[in-house]
């Protein structure tokens, strides 16, 4: 295997047919129109989609003429540290990619590479792509440069995720979820105990990122014990509106903590770049007339708060459907391993407790609150009738 792919965990059959594409652009590179300029890369949370992308797009630029995605040369190194003066990597920081954004970046991707082989686009969460924006790119990936590469992340193949002739105009690669194994192992060759390794590799979901969290951060085992523990106080009226608030405002707190730096960063370097803090002639009135700049910057960073606070709400409500499906697979005795092993006492009471369509209700529930945050609906709003639901469907039958 390439050193560049060391990083991309569980994917054999993916890093192979990535290593022989990488390999036959390399043998065509002075037929370029040979190669597939359009590549789609889809799996579930924390497969690995971006990785891949940016292991592939590593292994395409790599200047060594022996391996192939070598991981030593500068090629591969700056393109793995995001500062490849030829591959621009879009990672939605908003709630959606916008027209704009494509359109820049398409137009300086349709440029010969200044340095390296090809120049490559990485787009990240392309689910988030506007329908202008999405209309934007399809153009260029329809009539692609020669020496442009275009690589999409997207959860699935499906019209909601990405659109169908966006889709069938590229080469698709599918990566499937990591096993417990593969990620435990990963852990603990980054120094994590044994047992810890296995238990965050299991309640993970698959996500490897999230696994590495779980093992070495506490606030994110409090964050999970406090998503799970909603399923139980939904059943109580007093403690159900108070535990789905706590939620949202946890929520909130992990999005500003991880917002804050940013914001601090991104202000102070327009503000310089602006002017702010020269000591020279007409110092003084540096910042007069900047203020709409410095208003947008507001807006986008406000934009990235409610897209960090909803993905956390998001992670917590993944939990909490995959709680209530674990009750169901224990209510019918099916042979499927739980998403959440470490809750098997709860998962049988539960089970216990209500029947499966009951159960199944709950499920419904939790995936309708994620879909109404996608709407905009205010989070505190959405999980309010969330826990109205599951409070109804865990209700005692009357007699």
């Amino acid at each position: 295997m390439p050193p560049v792919f060391d990083r991309l965990v569980g994917q054999h059959a993916v890093i192979d047919e990535l290593v022989d594409a990488a390999t036959s652009a390399r043998s065509v590179d002075g037929d370029r129109s040979s190669m597939t300029h359009a590549w789609l890369f889809t799996g579930p949370p924390g497969s690995g989609r971006s990785v891949a992308a940016a292991c592939f797009a590593a292994a395409l630029q790599c200047a060594d003429d022996d391996v192939i995605g070598c991981g030593r040369c500068h090629s591969c190194t700056t393109v793995m540290a995001g500062t490849h003066a030829d591959v621009r990597r879009i990672v939605p920081e908003g709630l959606s990619i916008g027209v704009k954004t494509i359109r820049d970046t398409v137009q300086i991707a349709s440029r010969r590479p200044s340095v390296g082989r090809w120049q490559i686009v990485l787009i990240e969460d392309a689910d988030r792509l506007t329908e202008q924006a999405a209309n934007a790119l399809l153009k260029v990936v329809e009539e692609p440069p020669a020496q442009t590469v275009i690589l999409l992340c997207a959860p699935s193949i499906d019209p909601e995720d990405i659109s169908v002739t966006l889709k069938s105009r590229c080469r698709h690669i599918p990566l499937v979820m990591p096993s417990v194994d593969a990620i435990a192992g990963v852990l603990r060759d980054s120094g994590v105990a044994a047992d810890t390794a296995t238990w965050a590799a299991s309640v993970c979901g698959g996500h490897v990122g999230r696994a590495r969290r779980l093992a070495t951060d506490p606030s994110a085992r409090d964050q999970r014990a406090q998503a799970l523990g909603l399923a139980r106080a939904a059943t109580r009226d007093a403690t159900a509106y108070a535990s789905a608030e706590d939620l949202v405002k946890t929520a909130e707190a992990v999005a500003k903590a991880m917002s804050a730096e940013l914001d601090a960063a991104e202000t102070e370097t327009l503000r310089t770049a602006l002017g702010a803090g020269g000591t020279g002639k007409g110092s003084a009135g540096a910042l007069r007339g900047s203020a709409g700049v410095l208003k947008d910057l507001e807006r986008q960073q406000k934009s990235r708060f409610t897209r960090m606070q909803r993905d956390v709400l998001d992670r917590a409500l993944v939990d909490l459907a995959a709680l209530f499906r674990d009750a169901l697979v224990a209510a019918y005795g099916a042979p499927v391993v739980a998403m959440h092993p470490d809750m098997t006492d709860q998962t049988v009471r539960m089970a216990q407790f209500a029947r499966p369509d009951q159960l199944l209700r709950c499920t419904e529930a939790v995936l309708a609150c994620r879909q109404v945050l996608d709407f905009n609906v205010k989070p505190r709003f959405a999980l309010d009738a969330m826990v109205a639901e599951i409070a109804t469907a865990l209700r005692p039958p009357s007699r």
